[in-house]
């Protein structure tokens, strides 16, 4: 039972209900509509700390995570199947209904990605790149177009279908490079890349999401940049939210932005500080004199400060930066 009396919560509670006693989770008709019907509830702007809900909500919120992340990979493995289907599969990358959401979302991080790291990196790391990689292949082919992107997937099928993707096109089977292995047991591998991606829908819940974010920290090289998608507001009913303040020891966060339009992840840029600390070890005084406080993010005070910046749409106000002030950072 839902036990706020908020509207937003009282519907979500219900679409809740509907969609965990459906048979299925993959495409159709119903599963569609209730899934549609839950995104736009949870899109508009919204100033609800889905933290102070009640531990009932909680659960439900983690629940409809979890279902929110099977139904994704069910839709993302099913058009990767029609996709494959094709001469040309990305020809036709636009038969999936939520192309365009990954224009803007993969344009909005290279705009990002810019801001903070002008040069343009040799190879970046995907984790999480799932059975349709339409990040890594609209980073490739529209904005980094010299760059090498390895693919990292747990699941052999999902690399299988996105390996079938790319081989027909002769530049993109050369720079796209798919690994199938837990990105917990990568090591030296990470200190390859300069830029290191974490998918929204890795680490479904809190803990697993921050021991992977110290498995990061732990091994990728000090400078390298790490992109992580966190939701705001009501969209953290969707997606798993990351705490820039608190989730990401070891690196030093540069911006946030949270988009208000249908692009639904926000967008967190973070540098590998040069001292990182071993998982779950805190800075001793030693470090704190010396400035290393590194059992929480730096400029905690600076969490609060949020200012509108937009850097695709200059007239039209849709993304709050979180910009963490450079002198404290350095």
């Amino acid at each position: 039972m839902c036990c706020h009396g908020d509207a937003l919560v009282q519907r979500v509670c219900e679409l809740y209900e509907q969609i965990s006693s459906l048979e299925s989770l993959k495409p159709s008709q119903d599963v569609n509509t209730l899934f549609t019907q839950l995104v736009l509830t949870c899109m508009p702007p919204n100033p609800i700390d889905v933290t102070k809900l009640c531990k009932s909500v909680q659960e439900i919120r983690s629940n409809l995570i979890r279902l929110c992340g099977e139904a994704e990979g069910l839709l993302e493995s099913h058009f990767s199947t029609i996709l494959g289907s094709y001469e040309n599969p990305l020809h036709h990358l636009d038969i999936f209904p939520y192309y365009s959401n990954y224009l803007k979302l993969s344009k909005l991080e290279h705009s990002i990605l810019t801001q903070h790291f002008p040069q343009v990196p040799s190879k970046i790391a995907f984790v999480g790149s799932g059975p349709l990689p339409l990040t890594s292949i609209v980073l490739a082919s529209n904005h980094l177009t010299t760059t090498s992107f390895h693919n990292y997937d747990i699941d052999p099928l999902a690399n299988s279908k996105a390996l079938g993707l790319v081989e027909s096109d002769p530049d993109l089977s050369k720079r796209m490079v798919f690994h199938t292995t837990d990105i917990m047991d990568v090591t030296r591998g990470l200190k390859d890349y300069e830029v290191v991606f974490l998918a929204a829908l890795v680490g479904m819940d809190k803990s697993a999401k921050v021991k992977i974010i110290e498995h990061l920290a732990e091994n990728m090289n000090p400078g390298a940049i790490l992109m992580l998608r966190s939701a705001h507001g009501a969209r953290a009913f969707l997606y798993p939210v990351i705490d820039p303040c608190v989730d990401l020891v070891g690196f030093e966060v540069l911006s946030v932005f949270h988009p208000t339009d249908e692009v639904i992840n926000s967008v967190v840029i973070a540098r590998r500080s040069s001292y990182a600390p071993p998982a779950g070890i805190h800075s001793s005084p030693l470090d704190q004199k010396a400035g290393l406080n590194v059992g929480t993010v730096k400029l905690p005070n600076k969490c609060s400060e949020v200012e509108a910046f937009n850097p695709l749409n200059h007239g039209n106000n849709m993304i709050e930066e979180l910009a963490f002030d450079q002198e404290q950072l350095s």
